[in-house]
């Protein structure tokens, strides 16, 4: 796989769950599958989410090999009230979201094969190559998206 490669799937995925959410209605927003999350809590994660990821790619790319990725606890960021992900609307969190993929993907596009097997020691995780970011993060958008094609049928 080229680096031209990484890239058209990282932003294929962004752009899939961009059209996804795009259509959503205010009624949309609030569905959900039992015990599962609302389309409107998705997407506040998937900002909250995206934003460290961000962060993540540029300590992997600038900083010393391994040095510490923070992990976080995106249940107790989901169930904090002052972060407001059942009720605050969604369009401060889709621009975030639009943002910070975006800029990603100019990152990604100027890494080259070598840059894969940089590394840094995540808190949670361990070992995460640039590789596993690259895998990760393409797919967490359809992951998610998923879970809101779910949440929308129930």
């Amino acid at each position: 796989m080229e680096i031209n490669d990484y890239a058209r799937e990282y932003e294929a995925s962004t752009k899939y769950f961009s059209d996804l959410i795009s259509g959503l209605s205010a009624k949309d927003l609030s569905k959900s599958e039992p015990g599962g999350w609302t389309p409107r809590q998705v997407i506040h994660h998937i900002a909250d989410s995206e934003a460290q990821s961000y962060a993540r790619l540029r300590r992997l790319v600038a900083e010393p090999i391994g040095s510490q990725i923070q992990g976080y606890d995106e249940n107790a960021w989901a169930a904090n009230s002052i972060l407001g992900y059942t009720e605050l609307p969604v369009e401060n969190s889709i621009a975030v979201y639009v943002s910070v993929r975006s800029a990603s993907l100019d990152v990604i596009k100027r890494l080259t094969l070598t840059d894969l097997e940089r590394h840094g020691m995540h808190t949670e995780r361990g070992k995460v190559t640039i590789a596993d970011w690259l895998r990760d993060y393409s797919n967490h958008p359809r992951d998610h998206a998923g879970q809101i094609e779910k949440a929308l049928n129930a």
